[in-house]
């Protein structure tokens, strides 16, 4: 099993974060290219929505990675009353590191930017789990059910 890269970004209250400070708890780390764009906004809902049965009924903890700043994550934290932590990756290394950093295609014309990718990370660091340009809709229920399925292993 491949162990997940840490990283120490802030969050959208200025708050510094690692991966060490997940130890021991299940981790929902996903990566979105854009705050307050539709397909982001969808995903970002759900998993607003979603917070207090994955933290409830899977014990683990949300967190969202775009290279927005720590103002913009506020803004869009604060607009949609999101209930979890966005970390601010602006030299997006840790985007990088978790291979999420990939041209992309909008409208015919291609650039390199922030794949929509989520990983679940277990209690021991390790990446148990990872999705690949996923669908923004639907994407927070299928975590919870693949969490519950993880930890019942």
């Amino acid at each position: 099993m491949k162990q997940a890269p840490n990283f120490n970004l802030l969050d959208q209250n200025g708050t510094k974060h690692e991966l060490a400070d997940y130890s021991g708890k299940w981790l929902v780390l996903y990566f979105y290219p854009k705050d307050s764009t539709p397909g982001c906004t969808k995903e970002a809902c759900s998993f607003r929505d979603a917070r207090a049965d994955i933290e409830q009924e899977a014990n683990a903890s949300v967190v969202g990675i775009s290279k927005d700043s720590v103002e913009s994550h506020k803004k869009f934290s604060d607009k949609y009353h999101l209930n979890f932590t966005l970390l601010s990756d602006p030299e997006h290394q840790v985007i990088e590191a978790y291979e999420s950093w990939k041209p992309l295609k909008f409208m015919g014309k291609e650039y390199m930017g922030t794949q929509r990718n989520t990983f679940i990370i277990g209690p021991d660091g390790g990446i148990y789990k990872q999705y690949i340009g996923v669908d923004p809709k639907d994407h927070a229920n299928q975590i919870i059910k693949d969490l519950k399925q993880l930890q019942a292993a």
